[in-house]
């Protein structure tokens, strides 16, 4: 089992290549959502994620172990690559990586930039570590486990250490939860430090794997997520032993929740967080009473996300919170009947996105047309409002979608 000492030690060995991640309050997020909120910016890494911690210690520990590391090899698709590629060229150890084949290109041209030969291969994260403890043993490389190893654990201990140094009276720790690498150091690391402190675990709804075993349930997971950081099917054995230790609960989040902490993230704290990086938010966003008046630090444990989803989860976002509505409107088809319809629109206040004027796909009559319209608006009663203008001037106007 992991020791406190190891943690301390580690800090040591990695503190003047890791940066000390600052540690806020929010006031915005803290007045909406009824907790005291402390965010520990993870995202500030190098490498924009917290699993450079446990990549550095490990590195560094095998070039103290043995004189001569021949290089090293990793299985991951995101972040834990990014973590040792930047590092061991750093150090001058060659890294190889291996990555499943639907890895987005983004990623992999990441992980080549930093210096890391890139291996893609299987349909799976399984059949891609599959492959990589082959290539360890045919050319003799170190295989270093994204999560399964006590000094990698250990490495991710270290947030736990600034986060009570800067905060030290926090009530509550929210750690995501995927390998359980994170959250074993870092529970095991608060729970030394503060015994009293309470330390919950959050997964995504589609991946409760850890959740499912401590309960005793057969692991049941699967399905499209945002935080696919932490979509692991199978925990590690040392990390589930830590935790079944030190952790005292875990929750679940939808991914409705995780779209919205993304969201509240760029628009009020105005940082990216990726789905699994704002997964600790996203138990507040879903279970406020939960910890409703506590003192609760959050750990935005990465930033790696595509723009495109980003971009995807933003507007998303304007739709569930009723800021941007989607309007069928249905006229008489002649000229000057679409003018009237948004010039309406702009009388009202609403910002027009895009219009699609359906006339051949429609079931409406031969001189009627379809207008999809999505309109920007302030609230969702601003939409409800336009569209009974729309309906007071004559059109059949319907909301449908909000």
């Amino acid at each position: 089992m992991l020791s406190f000492d190891q943690i301390l030690l580690a800090r040591e060995r990695i503190k003047n290549n890791i940066c000390h991640t600052p540690c806020a309050y929010s006031v915005t997020l803290s007045s909406l959502l009824g907790a005291d909120i402390y965010i520990k910016f993870e995202n500030m890494q190098f490498t924009a994620a917290f699993k450079e911690r446990g990549a550095l210690h490990k590195l560094l520990l095998l070039q103290e172990q043995e004189a001569n590391v021949k290089g090293v090899i990793a299985m991951s698709a995101g972040n834990h690559a990014k973590g040792v590629a930047y590092h061991a060229n750093r150090l001058g150890i060659p890294a190889t990586i291996v990555m499943p084949t639907f890895t987005p290109i983004v990623k992999v041209t990441d992980t080549e930039a930093l210096g890391a030969t890139v291996v893609l291969h299987g349909e799976t994260l399984s059949e891609a570590s599959d492959r990589a403890y082959e290539l360890a043993k045919q050319e003799q490389l170190i295989f270093i486990h994204p999560y399964d190893d006590f000094d990698v654990i250990a490495g991710q201990g270290t947030t736990a250490l600034e986060f009570l140094e800067d905060c030290p009276d926090l009530d509550t720790l929210i750690i995501p939860i995927g390998g359980g690498g994170l959250i074993s150091g870092m529970s095991l690391a608060a729970k030394n430090i503060r015994p009293d402190i309470e330390v919950i675990g959050v997964q995504a709804a589609a991946y409760p794997a850890v959740r499912q075993l401590r309960k005793g349930d057969p692991v049941q997971v699967g399905g499209a997520t945002i935080a696919e950081g932490i979509a692991v099917k199978y925990p590690g054995q040392n990390t589930l032993d830590i935790i079944d230790k030190y952790v005292d609960d875990i929750v679940l989040v939808s991914e409705q929740s995780l779209e919205r902490a993304v969201s509240l993230y760029i628009n009020i704290e105005k940082t990216v967080a990726e789905g699994a990086g704002a997964a600790s938010l996203a138990a507040i966003v879903e279970h406020p009473e939960r910890f409703a008046g506590k003192k609760v630090g959050v750990v935005l444990s990465g930033a790696n996300l595509d723009a495109k989803v980003l971009a995807y989860i933003l507007l998303r976002d304007l739709v569930h919170t009723g800021r941007l509505v989607r309007l069928q409107i249905t006229l008489t088809d002649r000229p000057g009947s679409l003018s009237k319809v948004t010039a309406l629109v702009g009388e009202e206040g609403g910002n027009i996105i895009d219009v699609d004027h359906q006339r051949v796909f429609s079931r409406a009559a031969v001189r009627e047309t379809i207008l999809a319209m999505s309109v920007e608006v302030r609230e969702s009663s601003h939409g409800e409002r336009i569209c009974k203008a729309l309906n007071d001037a004559g059109f059949d106007a319907v909301i449908v979608a909000h």
